[in-house]
């Protein structure tokens, strides 16, 4: 089994991708969160030597590895079976392509447009280095698209690493209504309705509390991806079910769902389903069962 660290889902860019690379392609990964900017991040991440960042993943051997890039290519290794990259050489060689301009490229849209999973603004008046970011973005997305002969909703045919590292830019257009064409557009949607990217999404909004640096004073709107059917927290059951259906444990903490109260393991547990029940095929599964 793997052990990934991560920091603040709602903030943290480069622990989306790191997670993206284990949930959605179905690889099992213990996962530890820690609060950026704590005291608690220190401590964390110095039980990952010599890592100095996060994400950084431990395997089961015991070897350490930071860095998405090395992340990627390393699980590639160990998980052949499993799609990270392309199959094609050439599809294949595109999706590289994008990822290393993306770990090396758009400081002007990473600094002005930090990820925040907590927000949507009308307008975030983005300035023109943002913009030559975007128009560059969009270019080559086109032309991977182009060259792979992809048809259906992702970079290089199926969903890749590629798309797993623009998952976070996806996230900002989102966030911050940036100025992008039908087929970004299309493309932001993709992502805001994958399942892996929905339930990174509700883990984010209830994982810690907000960071403050990361608030702007723009106007504001509903989150544009798909929205979640309703359900609320209740202080008690009983519940419909006996043990939570992600860990089987005993229920502890509740919630409404549909008239219909359903139990689970902790608040975190509850409180990400709460978030976005559809996220969440086991709690589903309950629901429509």
């Amino acid at each position: 089994m793997y052990e990934l660290l991560i920091g603040d889902r709602a903030y943290s860019s480069w622990s989306m991708r790191g997670w993206l690379l284990f949930d959605a392609f179905g690889i099992p990964v213990k996962v530890k969160a820690v609060r950026m900017y704590s005291p608690d991040f220190a401590a964390a991440i110095a039980a990952f030597p010599p890592a100095r960042t996060v994400p950084v993943i431990r395997t089961a051997e015991g070897t350490v590895i930071s860095d998405t890039i090395a992340i990627a290519e390393e699980l590639a290794s160990r998980e052949p079976g499993v799609g990270i990259w392309p199959a094609g050489p050439a599809a294949r060689a595109v999706a590289r392509r994008l990822v290393a301009e993306m770990h090396s490229g758009f400081a002007p849209l990473r600094d002005h447009s930090t990820m925040n999973l907590r927000a949507s603004y009308t307008n975030s008046n983005p300035p023109e280095g943002v913009l030559a970011d975007l128009a560059r973005i969009e270019t080559i997305w086109s032309d991977a698209r182009a060259e792979t002969e992809s048809k259906g909703s992702w970079l290089c045919g199926a969903y890749s690493a590629a798309d797993a590292f623009y998952a976070p830019i996806a996230a900002r257009i989102a966030t911050y209504n940036l100025p992008v064409g039908p087929e970004a557009l299309a493309y932001m949607q993709a992502h805001l309705s994958h399942p892996s990217f929905r339930r990174w999404r509700a883990m984010s909004l209830v994982d810690f509390p907000d960071q403050e640096v990361y608030r702007r004073d723009y106007p504001r709107r509903p989150w544009p991806g798909p929205a979640p059917i309703p359900a609320e927290a209740v202080g008690q059951g009983p519940a419909e079910n006996e043990t939570c259906p992600y860990s089987g444990r005993p229920v502890t903490h509740f919630l409404k769902a549909e008239g219909r109260v359903f139990g689970f393991c902790n608040a975190f547990c509850r409180d990400k389903t709460v978030a976005d029940p559809e996220a969440w095929p086991a709690f589903m599964a309950l629901l429509r069962g």
